[in-house]
C-alpha cells in the first residue's frame, strides 16, 4: 500500500507532491526586510530534500505600523518585494516544491520602539504582556487602510510567482478581534461573534479580488483559547464555517491557544520534548469535518510515524514537520529511499527558538547547516583530496561530528573516548528530569559515526604517548570541559570547606546525592544549573533556592524553554533569588554557612544549608592539548579566517611537526551544545 505521506494532493490548480509541510515561520534571515540569498538557500534545501511544501515569510509584515519585532523579518508593504518573491519562486520550483507565503498585521503584538516608531493598534486599547506596549484602539479609517493593506500584500504575492498566500489571524490582529479578551469594541466590529469575525471576512474578501481566482488563499487560524472567557473552540468553529461558506479561503490551517506570554508560547506553539507529540492533533478533525475545506496543523510533529497517523486516519489533508526539518532538511528524500532511521532527529530542544529571540537567528542545536546553507553542505561527500589519519580525542558531540565529517570525507579515523559510552555533556543533559529526549542526539552520532567505520575506542583514556604511538597526521581534541569548581570568578567570593560544594554535574549524574537543603549558586545560566534543580525537585528530598547574580534566572536558556522551567520551579517551591551574590561560604558544623549580598547594594543575608551547587560554567579540559602542542606543525593554532570561510588549515609554525592539532568545542571555551557542533563542521569539512 503507498504510503500516505507520498500521495499528492490539489488544491484548486495546485498539486502538492506529497503531504508534507514546512509551515511559516520567521528564522530571522531576511536582510533589509527582504528574503535576500540567505533565506532563500534555507528553504530551497528543503525543497531539494524532498518536500512538498515551504511555506516562508512568518510575520511577514503588510503595513508600516506593523513592526518587526526582531531583525530579520519580512516586509511585504510595498512593491520592491516583488522581484525577491521571483527570485525565491525559481529557486523552489525548479526542485519541485511549492511556496507560499505567510502576510500579517501584528497588531498589539508587537513593539512601538522599532522600525517607523509609530503606536501600535488593535481592536480595544488592552497590552499585551510579552511585547508590552499598549496599542491605539482602531478608528474606521485604520481598519479600511489595514484591509486594503492585506490585499496589496495579496497581490504583491500573486506577482511574485508565489504558490499562494497565508494570512496569520492567530494572535495577530484578526485573532484580536475574535476574542472577547482583546476585542471590547461597540461597534460593527464588536460584540457578537459576527461583528468579531467581520475583519477577518472583509480581508479575506479584499484578498480574494485581489488576485486570481486560482491563486490560493488559506488562513493560519485560533482553535480556541483556553482562559475563560476567550475565543471558545465553538466560536472557532463558527468563524470557519462562515469563512468556508464564503468561499473566500482554500485550506485552513489550524492551531490553539494564546499567545500573549512567553509560556503561551512555549506551551500552545512550538512546545519543547516537556510536551507530548502533536497534543493537539486530536482537536483538528472537528474542524475538517464543519468545513470541508483542506486541512493543515503544525504542532510538535517530530516525527513520520505521526505525520503518517496524522494523514491516514483523515484528520489533516497536511501535516506540518517545520521543525523537523530545521534538524534535517532532507527528511522526505531520506524517508522515499526507506532511510528513515538515517533522519536527524528533531528532539525538541527548543534552541531554534531560544537562539532566534537570543540572537536574531533561527538554529538547530545540532545542525549546523541549518541557516548556513551558503557556508555548509547537508550532506557530506568523499572529497579528501589527500586522505589523511585524524584521531579524535573525546566522544562527545563535537568528537563526533568531527570524526563523522572526516570519515565520510574518506580520511582515516580513530575516536577515543575516555567514558564507557559515546556522549560527553550530552548523556548528562538527557538525566535532566524531561530533558531526557536530549539522549536522541548522541544516538543519532553515534549510530552515524559507527557507520562509517571509523575505529572507535571506548574506555580509552589517552595521554601524549598513546596519541603518537598512532601515527596521527592530525589529532583534534573534543575531550569537553570539566564544572568549574575552581571558583575563580569575580562573582564568587572566599571559600573554606569545599566539601560542601558540588557542581551540578556530580547531580545531574548521580555521583552526589542531593542535600535535605541546598543552595544552588548559578553563575552561568544555562541549562545544568536549572536540569539539576529539576532533578533534585522532582525527586522531592531538597528544600531548594536558586541563587544568581543576574537581574533574572535562567539568563541564556532562552524563552521557548526558561518559561517550562520557571512553571516546574513555581509549582515545586523552588525559590528563586535574583541580583545577588555569594561573598562567603565556611562550615558550620555538618552544614555550610553561606553570606549573600544583592549587587546593586541592598542588605545582605546569609543561609545555612546541606548543599551548594555551583554552576559556573566549564573550564577547558586541555591538559592533553598542552602536552601535543610543542610537537605540531601549527602548535595548536586555527587560522580562523579560513576556518568561517570553508578553507584548509595552512598554518606551519613547527616544520619538523608530526602532525596539526586543533582543539574544538569546550575543550576550548565553555559555550553550548550548537557552538561545539559548528566547530566540529566547520574543522572537519576542510581537513
Amino acid at each position: 500500500m503507498a504510503d500516505p505521506l507520498l500521495q499528492p494532493l490539489t488544491i484548486k490548480n495546485l498539486t502538492l507532491r506529497n503531504r508534507v509541510v514546512s509551515t511559516s515561520h520567521a528564522p530571522g534571515y531576511a536582510q533589509d526586510g527582504r528574503p535576500k540569498a540567505r533565506y532563500q538557500l534555507y528553504h530551497e534545501e528543503k525543497a531539494r530534500g524532498g518536500i512538498g511544501m515551504t511555506m516562508f515569510g512568518g510575520s511577514s509584515n503588510i503595513a508600516p505600523d506593523s513592526a518587526s519585532v526582531f531583525g530579520g523579518q519580512i516586509y511585504v508593504g510595498d512593491d520592491g518585494i516583488i522581484p525577491y518573491f521571483q527570485e525565491f519562486s525559481e529557486r523552489v520550483h525548479k526542485h519541485g516544491a511549492a511556496l507560499v507565503c505567510q502576510i500579517t498585521h501584528m497588531g498589539r503584538r508587537t513593539v512601538w520602539h522599532a522600525d517607523n516608531w509609530v503606536p501600535t493598534i488593535a481592536p480595544s486599547r488592552i497590552r499585551e504582556h510579552q511585547h508590552r506596549s499598549y496599542p491605539r484602539e482602531m478608528e474606521a479609517e485604520d481598519i479600511a487602510r489595514v484591509i486594503a493593506c492585506y490585499a496589496d500584500a495579496a497581490r504583491r504575492c500573486y506577482e511574485g510567482d508565489l504558490d499562494g498566500v497565508e494570512i496569520l489571524c492567530h494572535g495577530h490582529l484578526p485573532d484580536q478581534f475574535f476574542s472577547p479578551l482583546t476585542n471590547r469594541r461597540t461597534d460593527g466590529y464588536g460584540g457578537s461573534l459576527e461583528n468579531r469575525m467581520r475583519f477577518l471576512r472583509e480581508v479575506l474578501e479584499a484578498c480574494r479580488k485581489a488576485v486570481p481566482d486560482d491563486f490560493i488563499v488559506g488562513i493560519r487560524t485560533n482553535g480556541g483559547e483556553a482562559p475563560e472567557g476567550g475565543l471558545s473552540e465553538d466560536e472557532a468553529v463558527a468563524i470557519c464555517e462562515a469563512v468556508a461558506a464564503d468561499g473566500t479561503c482554500d485550506y485552513l490551517n489550524i492551531v490553539f491557544g494564546r499567545v500573549a506570554t512567553d509560556l503561551e508560547l512555549a506551551e500552545n506553539i512550538t512546545p519543547t520534548m516537556d510536551a507530548p507529540l502533536a497534543p493537539f492533533l486530536a482537536r483538528v478533525k472537528r474542524f475538517k469535518e464543519a468545513t470541508h475545506l483542506p486541512m493543515l496543523h503544525a504542532c510538535r510533529v517530530s516525527d513520520l510515524a505521526t505525520a503518517r497517523h496524522a494523514i491516514s486516519d483523515g484528520i489533516v489533508d497536511l501535516i506540518g514537520m517545520t521543525r523537523a526539518h530545521l534538524a534535517d532538511p532532507h527528511l522526505m528524500n531520506r524517508m522515499q529511499a526507506g532511510d528513515e532511521e538515517r533522519t536527524r532527529p528533531c528532539v525538541g530542544a527548543g534552541y531554534c527558538i531560544d537562539s532566534l529571540f537570543q540572537g536574531g537567528r533561527a538554529l538547530c542545536a545540532h545542525n549546523p547547516a541549518t541557516g548556513r546553507e551558503e557556508e555548509l553542505a547537508h550532506e557530506i561527500d568523499d572529497t579528501a583530496a589527500n586522505p589523511r589519519h585524524v584521531v579524535v580525542v573525546g566522544g562527545g558531540p563535537a568528537g563526533m561530528e568531527t570524526a563523522r565529517v572526516a570519515a565520510l570525507r574518506g580520511h582515516r579515523v580513530t575516536v577515543l573516548e575516555a567514558a564507557s559510552e559515546l556522549g560527553g555533556q550530552v548523556v548528562l543533559a538527557a538525566k535532566g528530569s524531561w530533558r531526557k529526549d536530549m539522549i536522541g542526539i548522541r544516538d543519532w552520532l553515534a549510530e552515524r559515526l559507527g557507520e562509517t567505520g571509523a575505529n572507535i575506542r571506548l574506555n580509552s583514556y589517552a595521554d601524549a604517548p598513546d596519541v603518537t604511538a598512532l601515527d596521527p597526521d592530525v589529532v583534534v581534541i573534543a575531550t569537553g570541559g570539566l564544572p568549574d569548581t575552581e571558583l575563580a570568578s569575580e562573582d564568587l567570593g572566599t571559600f573554606e570547606g569545599h566539601e560542601h560544594a558540588v557542581s551540578a554535574w556530580d547531580i545531574l549524574s548521580g555521583a552526589v546525592p542531593a542535600g535535605e537543603s541546598v543552595l544552588v549558586c548559578d553563575l552561568a545560566g544555562r541549562h545544568d544549573a536549572a536540569s539539576a534543580v529539576n532533578l533534585m525537585s522532582d525527586q522531592g528530598r531538597s528544600t531548594l533556592e536558586i541563587v544568581t547574580p543576574d537581574r533574572t534566572v535562567l539568563a541564556e536558556t532562552g524563552g521557548q524553554n526558561f518559561p517550562i522551567y520557571l512553571r516546574r520551579f513555581y509549582r515545586q517551591g523552588v525559590a528563586l533569588t535574583v541580583d545577588t551574590r555569594i561573598t562567603r561560604a565556611e562550615p558550620a558544623g555538618n552544614r555550610l554557612r553561606i553570606d549573600l549580598v544583592n549587587t546593586y547594594g541592598g542588605p545582605a543575608s546569609q543561609r545555612t544549608v546541606d548543599q551548594l551547587v555551583i554552576d559556573n560554567g566549564t573550564r577547558p579540559n586541555d591538559d592533553l592539548y598542552f602536552a601535543l602542542k610543542s610537537d605540531s606543525t601549527n602548535r595548536g593554532e586555527i587560522d580562523i579566517a579560513a576556518l568561517v570561510s570553508g578553507k584548509p588549515q595552512t598554518v606551519s609554525h613547527n616544520t619538523s611537526g608530526a602532525y596539526q592539532l586543533f582543539r574544538i568545542g569546550d575543550a576550548a571555551s565553555s559555550r553550548n551544545l550548537h557552538a561545539a557542533m559548528l566547530d566540529a563542521r566547520r574543522l572537519a569539512r576542510a581537513l
